[in-house]
C-alpha cells in the first residue's frame, strides 16, 4: 500500500464529501427538509468512491470496478429516494422526531455531518483499496467473490424494494395488513439486509490487498447503521401499532433469514 497515495486518496474524498454534505444542507435547512439527506447518502458514497479510483495509485482494474459498482447501487438507490423526496411536502417524521425542539445549526451537526463522517467511515475500504496493489496469491480472488456479493445485495435490495412498492400499490379486498410474502417473508427487513450485503461484498472485494482487510468496522458500522442507528429498528418503533404486525415479528426474522425457513421457501 502507497501510504502517500492513501493519504491523498483520503484528503480528497474528505473534501468530495464535505461537498456533498454541505450542498444539501444548503437547500435541505432552510426549506426545513432536513430529510434530503436521505437523497445525499448514495450519491455521497458513489462520490468517494469515483474520487477514490481517480486520485489513487493502486491496482487500476479493481479501483474502477468498485467505482462502478457502488455507483450502480447509488444510482439505483437515488432512483428509489428522490421521487420520494421530491413527490412529498413534509418531511420524514423520523427526523421530525429526531431533531425535535433543535436548532438549524444543531440539526445540520445532528444529520449532515454526522452522516460526513459515516459516509467516510463505511467507504473505507474503497479508499484503502484505490491506494493498493493486488497480491499475486490466492488471495486475489477475494475480488471477483466480493463483486459478486456487491451484485447479490444489490439485486436483493432492489426486488425487496419493487415487492414493497406493489405491495402498497395494491387496493383490493384480500390485501393483507403485512407485506410477508417473497423476500419479505424470510427477513423483516430485506432491503437493509441487501444493502448490508452490497457493502459486506465492498470490503471482501477490498480485503484481497491485506492493508484492506483491517477495515472490517467500516462493513460492521454498516450493518449497525441499518439494523439499529437509522434503519430497522426504527421502521420496526413506528410499525408495531399496525394490525397484524406483531404476529408477523413472531413469524419473521428481524433482519437474517432463519437457514431453515429459507430453504423451505427455495424448496417450495
Amino acid at each position: 500500500m502507497d501510504r502517500q497515495n492513501l493519504a491523498r486518496v483520503a484528503g480528497a474524498s474528505a473534501v468530495v464529501t464535505t461537498l456533498v454534505q454541505a450542498g444539501t444542507a444548503a437547500v435541505a435547512l432552510p426549506r426545513g427538509r432536513r430529510d434530503y439527506a436521505d437523497g445525499a447518502w448514495g450519491p455521497g458514497l458513489a462520490a468517494i468512491a469515483l474520487t477514490s479510483a481517480v486520485v489513487g495509485n493502486g491496482d487500476r482494474r479493481r479501483r474502477w470496478a468498485l467505482a462502478a459498482a457502488t455507483t450502480a447501487w447509488a444510482v439505483r438507490l437515488e432512483s428509489l429516494m428522490l421521487p420520494r423526496l421530491v413527490g412529498g411536502d413534509e418531511e420524514d417524521p423520523r427526523y421530525t422526531e429526531f431533531l425535535e425542539g433543535d436548532s438549524t445549526a444543531t440539526a445540520g451537526l445532528k444529520v449532515f455531518v454526522t452522516q460526513g463522517l459515516a459516509q467516510l467511515v463505511v467507504s473505507a475500504p474503497l479508499q484503502v483499496a484505490a491506494a493498493s496493489t493486488l497480491p499475486r496469491t490466492s488471495r486475489r480472488y477475494l475480488l471477483p467473490v466480493g463483486l459478486a456479493v456487491m451484485a447479490i445485495g444489490t439485486v436483493v435490495e432492489a426486488l425487496a424494494d419493487r415487492q414493497k412498492d406493489a405491495f402498497k400499490q395494491r387496493d383490493d379486498d384480500e390485501k393483507p395488513d403485512v407485506l410477508d410474502t417473497g423476500l419479505w417473508g424470510v427477513s423483516r427487513h430485506p432491503n437493509y439486509l441487501g444493502d448490508s450485503v452490497t457493502w459486506d461484498g465492498a470490503w471482501l472485494a477490498a480485503a484481497a490487498s491485506a492493508p484492506a482487510g483491517w477495515t472490517w468496522p467500516a462493513p460492521v458500522a454498516m450493518s449497525y447503521f441499518l439494523m439499529y442507528a437509522t434503519g430497522a429498528k426504527r421502521t420496526e418503533q413506528r410499525m408495531e401499532d399496525r394490525p397484524g404486525y406483531r404476529d408477523y415479528q413472531d413469524r419473521v426474522p428481524f433482519f437474517f433469514p432463519d437457514p431453515r425457513r429459507l430453504l423451505a421457501r427455495l424448496r417450495g
